[in-house]
């Protein structure tokens, strides 16, 4: 799917077209949510779109890729996905098998934490819901860390996207090729203010 095909369809149908491109890169890597997110922050400044509505559209796209991927995970294991994506359905998602070994590593070492920061790494944040599925991990918790790690990446990208207005395509090149940095900052971000609330909330209940 090309740029001016994924930017004709978010000028058409808004926020449907946001939740739906969304949750088919979730499914299929290749369609760049960088694109998406920070163009239709642009469009929140010269369309109907708003910050908010834009957001939660996006975030309940995620969700629903990430629940489908986390049902595939139920349905299959490793070999037989890792036999899939060495086929067609492999050349055609841009995916090797060894992307699923490395989604699963990743998730064995780091668990909720996986689900969380992977949700702001492009490729990973789609593989990593599979081995969630395989592992059975608790729906609930897989839920609402995929939530919180979503809901985190698109309000950045989205606000990125407004505040940088008619520069919002500069922007997203910058973005291509400072991703690492922008990730490993959200990353440090997402910690701090989670370290916060773990010592705020053991404060309260010593008192």
């Amino acid at each position: 799917m090309t740029e001016t095909t994924i930017t004709e369809l978010i000028n058409q149908y808004g926020y449907f077209a946001i939740a739906f491109l969304i949750a088919f890169e979730n499914i299929f890597p290749p369609i760049p949510s960088e694109l998406v997110l920070v163009f239709t922050g642009y469009l929140t400044l010269t369309s109907k779109l708003t910050i908010w509505g834009s957001v939660l559209a996006a975030t309940a796209g995620a969700f629903v890729g990430a629940v489908v991927l986390y049902g595939v995970g139920r349905l299959l294991n490793v070999r037989q996905i890792e036999r899939l994506l060495a086929g067609r359905v492999g050349k055609l998602l841009r995916l090797k098998p060894a992307d699923v070994d490395k989604a699963a590593a990743y998730f064995n070492r780091r668990g909720g934490w996986a689900i969380l920061i992977g949700r702001c790494i492009p490729v990973v944040r789609s593989l990593v819901s599979i081995p969630a599925g395989m592992t059975a991990y608790p729906f609930a918790k897989f839920s609402g860390l995929t939530i919180l790690g979503t809901l985190i990446w698109n309000t950045v990208l989205i606000l990125v996207g407004h505040f940088a207005g008619g520069a919002w395509n500069t922007i997203l090149a910058i973005i291509d090729q400072w991703l690492v940095v922008i990730i490993v900052a959200v990353a440090v971000i997402l910690g701090c203010y989670l370290y916060y609330r773990f010592a705020r909330n053991s404060t309260k209940n010593q008192d």
